[in-house]
């Protein structure tokens, strides 16, 4: 299942989608002329929202609402400015790192001001201890059977579970309601699997949760789940705790990472106007659909 990580750098050709403003009169501007008719800035930002849109703005929703709580000064990006030049020796050696990727002095600046903001907020978050990085390296040695039904909406979900504490029958529900087209032959059976094979929101609940238990509505970028764990058992690790202890702390950092990025979209009130972008912060569980 997707996890949520997010790609802060912006390519260079994405940028050039929202560079156009799109206003009536600049968007009927001709860029090209030909003999089958004349190219126009909506054309291009039409087909380059088509192309591209959804990835580019997600970065900018998640750039607006790391702004909304992190601030960085004039005379910072600045100084960050003459760092990263200096590291081409001159103007001329500068230019030409420019000219050869393909971008301007203006997006330059913008991503060093960017970098900035996110090195403020990973310093704002915890540091990882070493006794989380213990609890994960035990948690890491369970295994879970469980059982799932992905349903489009809570309330859907909130029907299936009130089925099932009337004694309903999970398999044959699964196959009535769950969104998931294997369910029809599964009956929501997911197997046995470890931490970090679902996505985390999923993750957190189902290890968490005792056997035979049915869970609360769960939600993910897939839609919305039932979860019943009906067996659980331990299992022995090849890699020591050393071994494996970098991969856990980048873990548990990605993990504070990411709850902070909600925190922050949630703080952030996003309204969502154009709705062919309605779907783009699918993946992040910022509110119910009822």
């Amino acid at each position: 299942m997707k996890k949520i990580i997010i790609a802060f750098v912006l390519s260079t050709s994405v940028l050039a989608l929202f560079a156009c403003n799109n206003s009536k009169n600049e968007s009927e501007e001709i860029l090209a002329s030909t003999k089958m008719g004349a190219i126009t800035k909506e054309e291009l930002y039409e087909e380059m929202k088509e192309a591209i849109g959804d990835d580019v703005f997600e970065n900018l929703l998640l750039k607006k609402a790391i702004e909304n709580e992190y601030k960085i000064s004039d005379s910072e990006i600045d100084e960050a400015i003459e760092k990263q030049k200096a590291q081409y020796g001159d103007e001329k050696n500068f230019e030409l790192y420019l000219e050869q990727n393909k971008i301007s002095n203006d997006f330059f600046e913008k991503q060093i001001a960017f970098s900035l903001l996110q090195k403020k907020m990973i310093a704002s978050l915890d540091e990882v201890t070493d006794e989380q990085i213990k609890a994960e390296y035990e948690n890491m040695k369970k295994e879970i059977h469980a059982h799932h039904i992905l349903v489009e909406d809570k309330k859907t979900a909130e029907e299936v579970i009130g089925k099932l504490k009337n004694d309903g029958n999970f398999e044959e529900l699964a196959k009535e309601y769950s969104i998931e087209p294997v369910a029809q032959k599964s009956g929501g059976d997911l197997g046995w699997f470890s931490p970090g094979k679902m996505v985390q929101s999923f993750d957190d609940v189902a290890f968490s949760l005792p056997e035979n238990e049915i869970s609360e509505p769960v939600q993910s970028s897939f839609g919305y789940h039932v979860i019943k764990v009906v067996e659980s058992r331990e299992k022995e690790l090849e890699e020591t705790l050393e071994e494996l202890q970098p991969e856990i702390e980048n873990k548990l950092k990605e993990k504070l990472f990411n709850a902070k990025l909600l925190t922050l979209l949630k703080n952030a009130e996003i309204e969502i106007k154009d709705d062919s972008f309605k779907k783009v912060l699918d993946a992040y569980p910022l509110e119910s659909k009822e």
